[in-house]
């Protein structure tokens, strides 16, 4: 189970967003541009790196609150799209907010639903004043501007809102080249992101809720540090870095993430939407984020794939059907002490639901410890053997 390590904060003096009185980002030590933090909010403190699990839906799939603290999760994401469609916004609110309504009492961060600005496109209508969505449930409207996504959040009752944003499909890079929306499409995707960010901010009116900004900009480099600089001067809480993971290269996020990281305020946490394998945040937690969050674990765990330090592991496969040994021998996790690879295979070939539930429980205690490691490795000042010591691993290089 997780336990919050304690070191003496570097002080940045007081918050200056007056509107979440709350929220607070200590910078507790770093090695490099990597950054040991801690985030402290209205249901408790959250170490940083973080990793966040992803409750689309209120839920982490297959998995209960319990099991989820067991797996030290701190922090858990849910998304305004989703819920707003299913069951609803106001119903929310009316049982209490999310924490009471999924059983969860630890931090909760919410999504804009700007990312279905991307991943529906076919079924969006965008302009200055809204995103005009067709539900994929019922084809009915939905109508999301800027003060509408903040009032849902608000109803949510999430501890970290974000602003809605558009995310608009990978687009060149400054040195490299590639396809995308071109220079033009980027640049419209930026200006409004920026104008609804400063629409998000007016909106914002609960105390207990931090409202994050997103930075734009797909591979152009410069675009996007216009767009982080331009965030900035509006003063919010903690900024997001989106667009990432929707097309581009290793490469292309490589060249754009470092600058769009180093473009962001020292005081304030960052963070990587939708990103990414273990090495993805081992490195970009080199290059200066403080906060994630993707499917990955829980898909994977669901697909009978589990992470390891050694490498994934495929438990369908046929050699671990006499395996009595379990996912990973140092592993702590509820499921790596009590079941073993051999049992896995099998509940996995009987299409047993027991299955997907206990390797994505490991997945996530693997992320988890992951970014406990690191926390560890920054605090000792070294991260980069560490860094160098997972690449190695993972047949990963440094881009």
């Amino acid at each position: 189970m997780f336990r919050a390590e304690h070191y003496p904060p570097v002080s940045f003096g007081a918050n200056r967003y007056n509107a979440c009185m709350t929220f607070r980002f200590d910078l507790l030590s770093t090695d490099g541009k990597a950054r040991r933090g801690r985030l402290h909010t209205a249901h408790g403190t959250v170490e940083t790196p973080v990793f966040m699990a992803v409750g689309t839906q209120a839920t982490v799939k297959g998995l209960t609150p319990r099991q989820l603290d067991d797996a030290g999760v701190q922090i858990v994401l849910g998304n305004t799209y989703h819920l707003t469609l299913r069951p609803g916004d106001e119903l929310i609110a009316g049982q209490g907010g999310l924490h009471r309504f999924m059983g969860w009492t630890r931090p909760i961060l919410t999504d804009s639903g700007g990312y279905q600005i991307y991943s529906l496109a076919a079924n969006l209508k965008i302009d200055d004043a809204a995103a005009v969505f067709r539900s994929h449930i019922d084809g009915d409207l939905l109508e999301l501007t800027p003060e509408k996504a903040v009032h849902i959040q608000e109803n949510l009752g999430a501890d970290i809102a974000m602003c809605l944003d558009e995310c608009p499909p990978a687009g060149p890079p400054s040195p490299l080249g590639g396809e995308g929306l071109g220079v033009r499409g980027l640049e419209e995707a930026v200006r409004r992101t920026l104008h609804w960010a400063e629409r998000c901010k007016n909106a914002h009116k609960r105390a207990d809720q931090a409202l994050f900004a997103i930075v734009q900009g797909g591979t152009d480099v410069a675009l996007r540090v216009r767009c982080a600089e331009a965030l900035t001067k509006l003063d919010f809480p903690g900024y997001a870095l989106g667009g990432f993971s929707v097309g581009e290269t290793p490469q292309q996020m490589a060249a754009a993430l470092e600058p769009s990281a180093d473009a962001l305020p020292q005081d304030k946490p960052r963070y990587l939407m939708g990103v990414g394998t273990p090495l993805d945040l081992v490195l970009a937690v080199a290059r200066g984020i403080d906060m994630f969050d993707c499917v990955l674990p829980t898909r994977n765990g669901r697909n009978a794939m589990a992470f390891t330090n050694a490498g994934q592991l495929r438990l369908r496969n046929a050699c671990h059907k006499r395996d009595s040994g379990p996912i990973e021998s140092d592993c702590a996790c509820p499921t790596c002490k009590q079941f073993s690879r051999a049992y896995l295979h099998h509940l996995f070939l009987a299409d047993e639901m027991l299955g997907p539930t206990l390797v994505s429980l490991h997945n996530l205690a693997f992320y988890n410890r992951l970014m406990t490691d690191m926390r560890q490795a920054i605090v000792e000042g070294r991260f980069a053997a560490f860094c160098a010591d997972r690449l190695a691993r993972w047949g990963g290089e440094f881009l």
